[in-house]
């Protein structure tokens, strides 16, 4: 890495060195090496920069810059600054675009249509029976799935496309190595080896309130439309929204009960103007270069048997979610979001039905 990359790293790491002062610093000084040897006058008349950040600057070695690169690369992950090739078109042109990223996986993602899907924490079983449908036609098509890495909609849809067979992206409110919600470690390890992991924040740092709202800018400025699964009012997925209506990209909500507090959001946004879920053609029609036939639903596995009609709804909505390919216990708490002790009662029930088994190693499969 050349020492403007290096100087310019060092720079990003500046306590309130935001990009706006960031760049107005740059235009100033032309080049990062040139605002590290500016002296310290011509600094403090730039604006944004204070003397206590100009004196920050003056001290900041380049070293501080080959730190931060010499950690990612040692987690396997890119930096991306905004003249890379690789650095995402869409996100240089968003309103307070991200001065730097780090990725960790397929960096060609980063150049394929993507739908942002986004939901409440505390969903619905009809919210998360639609975000599945929605993340698995949407792989189907061949469209990156992108999302939050949020317990919640955001776990069922990077899920779901990776069980559909296509890929997804997952834009973190912290630093790569740093999995929050810990529930999600068996996630986070899927999307980094089979899609791509995405933030702006330096690997290792802790996620901290103000984090999540500005990953919710790159959530929807990744994506070519945003689908809002369930939402309450005040929501981080309408956060989101909002940041897609103000970078000019479509918004899709799915309609629920007006009694429901998390489908509250969603209806008001189909009244403010957004278009409704409710077929695959709402949201394939942004998508021309979609794969043929991608809305057709799934075909049901061959050599399933019908379910009896014994099953209690519980062991139903599992069995639904079985294959003949056995799945690790962590796999179905995911895919299923149930406790696990909730889902192993119910598993037992499937076996006793003759539905479902049990292999080594803590692995179920339906039969």
């Amino acid at each position: 890495m050349d020492d403007q990359r290096l100087a310019y790293l060092a720079l990003v790491q500046l306590a309130g060195m935001g990009p706006a002062r960031l760049q107005a610093l740059l235009a100033a000084c032309h080049t990062p090496l040139g605002a590290h040897s500016a002296p310290f006058a011509l600094l403090c008349t730039v604006p944004g920069v204070s003397r206590a950040l100009a004196t920050e600057i003056k001290r900041t070695p380049l070293a501080a810059g080959r730190r931060l690169a010499e950690l990612a690369e040692n987690m396997g992950a890119r930096v991306l600054l905004p003249d890379d090739a690789e650095f995402p078109g869409t996100l240089r042109l968003i309103p307070d675009p991200p001065p730097v990223l780090f990725a960790q996986g397929d960096l060609g993602l980063l150049q394929r249509p993507a739908v942002a899907i986004v939901g409440s924490r505390d969903h619905s079983a009809y919210g998360h029976a639609v975000a599945r449908g929605i993340a698995g036609l949407a792989a189907r098509a061949g469209i990156v799935v992108v999302s939050g890495m949020a317990r919640g909609l955001d776990a069922v849809a990077h899920a779901a496309a990776l069980e559909a067979g296509g890929t997804t992206l997952g834009v973190l409110g912290n630093g790569l190595g740093v999995i929050y919600p810990a529930a999600n470690r068996a996630l986070y390890e899927r999307v980094a080896a089979r899609g791509l992991l995405l933030s702006e924040f330096p690997p290792g740092e802790r996620p901290h309130a103000g984090s999540f709202p500005r990953r919710n800018r790159l959530i929807s400025g990744l994506a070519r439309v945003t689908v809002v699964v369930e939402a309450a009012v005040g929501s981080g997925a309408l956060i989101t929204a909002g940041t897609a209506l103000e970078q000019g990209r479509e918004v899709v909500a799915v309609p629920g009960p007006i009694t429901s507090p998390v489908s509250a959001g969603c209806n008001r946004l189909i009244r403010d103007g957004a278009t409704p879920y409710l077929e695959p053609e709402d949201l394939l029609q942004h998508y021309p270069e979609a794969a043929p036939g991608s809305g057709e639903p799934p075909t049901l596995e061959p050599g399933l048997r019908a379910l009896p009609g014994t099953l209690t709804a519980g062991e139903r909505d599992v069995a639904e979610r079985l294959s003949t390919d056995a799945l690790h216990l962590d796999a179905l708490i995911e895919r299923c979001a149930r406790p696990a002790g909730e889902l192993l009662a119910l598993l037992c029930g499937l076996e006793l039905s003759g539905v479902a088994e049990q292999l080594p190693g803590r692995r179920f499969r339906r039969i």
